[in-house]
């Protein structure tokens, strides 16, 4: 089987398109269309995500066509187990979307994920970088994750408990270089965790990410949602109802987040993604 490699920020994946697995019908050599559904992608995540022995990538994107527009999203983290939403992951599928249908200009496409529709509005930058951005849709509040009591939080830091589609712990701390992100991300192995800090420039935040099922990541499209939403209602950044651009300063580079965009709300993340290579794996 071939694999494509895309980054975003220094966040990686790989995608496989199941047409080329279940054996496109405009092929040779056609499979049968269940055969698909046998494999164990867990185990081919774990195996071609792999930094060592494998390609190496924070998780492995199923591709699945409908139409011209519409495509069947599934995540499967480095470790195997499996994530409803990743933002630059949905960058990414789109890009290869976009490669695939050689598209010249804007396209629009949608991707069914588990976490519900997102639209990614792609344009070509250059051969092989793509801007993509991808309406996030609503942060909502939820529920501490279970065991956060054991990481000795003191009372008065700000923490949120948000979704993106995904479940995301964003902390407010001074100097993000300063946390063991590891450990304390280790400790609640069910959430994505972020440490933000304000600046340093006006409208602009940093952040540190420990991702579930990822580890320490150089970015997370979802998590710099997460932390622009709650940098606004801290105060790190303006709190409005209107259009506002965060930076969001991660290791592996500056997303772009607009708060209320494309409506009230709602939330956009834009930048590039990038086409690294295709690669031959087996499982």
């Amino acid at each position: 089987m071939r694999v494509s490699k895309f980054d975003a920020w220094g966040n990686d994946f790989l995608v496989l398109d199941l047409s080329d697995v279940r054996g496109d019908p405009r092929g040779d050599a056609a499979r049968s269309d269940t055969s698909s559904q046998q494999l164990d992608w867990a185990s081919a995540a774990r195996s071609w995500c792999n930094r060592m022995t494998g390609v190496g990538a924070d998780g492995l994107l199923l591709l699945e066509r409908v139409d011209d527009v519409n495509a069947r999203m599934k995540l499967y983290n480095s470790d195997g187990t499996t994530a409803e939403m990743s933002g630059n992951g949905a960058r990414c599928f789109a890009h290869a979307l976009f490669r695939s249908d050689d598209a010249r200009g804007e396209r629009v496409y949608v991707l069914h994920t588990d976490a519900g529709e997102r639209q990614v509005t792609v344009g070509a930058r250059s051969n092989d970088e793509v801007n993509a951005s991808v309406d996030m849709g609503e942060v909502t509040r939820i529920d501490a994750p279970r065991g956060w009591d054991a990481i000795g939080a003191h009372p008065d830091r700000p923490v949120l408990h948000l979704s993106v589609g995904n479940p995301h712990t964003v902390v407010g701390v001074e100097d993000v270089a300063a946390v063991d992100v590891l450990k304390l991300g280790q400790m609640i192995p069910q959430v994505n965790l972020e440490v933000i800090a304000p600046g340093p420039e006006q409208n602009a935040i940093t952040m540190r990410v420990h991702e579930r099922g990822a580890g320490i990541t150089q970015a997370c499209g979802t998590g710099a949602c997460a932390s622009a939403w709650a940098a606004a209602q801290w105060g790190l950044v303006p709190h409005s109802t209107e259009r506002l651009e965060v930076l969001v300063h991660m290791p592996g580079g500056d997303a772009i987040v607009t708060l209320n965009a494309p409506s009230r709300g709602r939330v956009l993340l834009s930048g590039p993604a990038r086409y690294v290579g295709t690669y031959e794996v087996s499982l």
